[in-house]
């Protein structure tokens, strides 16, 4: 999960990627060559040279090859949304005001983070016990 924010009042999808695209490159340090977006953000706000780098589900002009499988690739992002309102505490509020939303947003989306961590790690020193495992009974006694 690299970007999480609650945005009061309920905005409209599309006002609100020039300050994703903006904080996301702020945070990253990388520009983004293309974002892949729902049909939500049709009639985007976002900066000018990143008019023809914002490809909307369903579109058909402007899309090569490469482009349509990475398109595909972006439902990929739902099921994750799905786990983090269900398992993560996303999906209702305990804390209080604005602040308070921003901050369940921000938890939601760093337990995700180290949830998936822990499992690398996990992975990791499965692999490292296993070598360490056939050396042992590779040496002679």
């Amino acid at each position: 999960m690299l970007h999480a924010r609650a945005l009061p009042d309920n905005p409209y999808d599309g006002h609100t990627l020039r300050d994703v695209i903006d904080r996301t490159e702020t945070l990253t340090g990388c520009a983004i060559e293309r974002a892949y977006v729902d049909k939500g953000y049709r009639g985007h706000n976002a900066a000018p040279e990143y008019k023809f780098r914002v490809f909307t589900s369903g579109q058909k002009r402007r899309v090569i090859p490469q482009i349509k499988r990475e398109l595909r690739r972006r439902s990929a992002v739902e099921p994750v949304i799905g786990h983090l309102k269900s398992e993560h505490r996303m999906g209702r509020n305990y804390l209080w005001h604005r602040e308070g939303d921003a901050t369940n947003a921000v938890l939601s989306a760093a337990g995700y983070n180290f949830r998936r961590l822990l499992r690398w790690l996990q992975l990791l020193l499965r692999q490292i016990l296993v070598q360490l495992i056939l050396r042992l009974q590779l040496v002679p006694n």
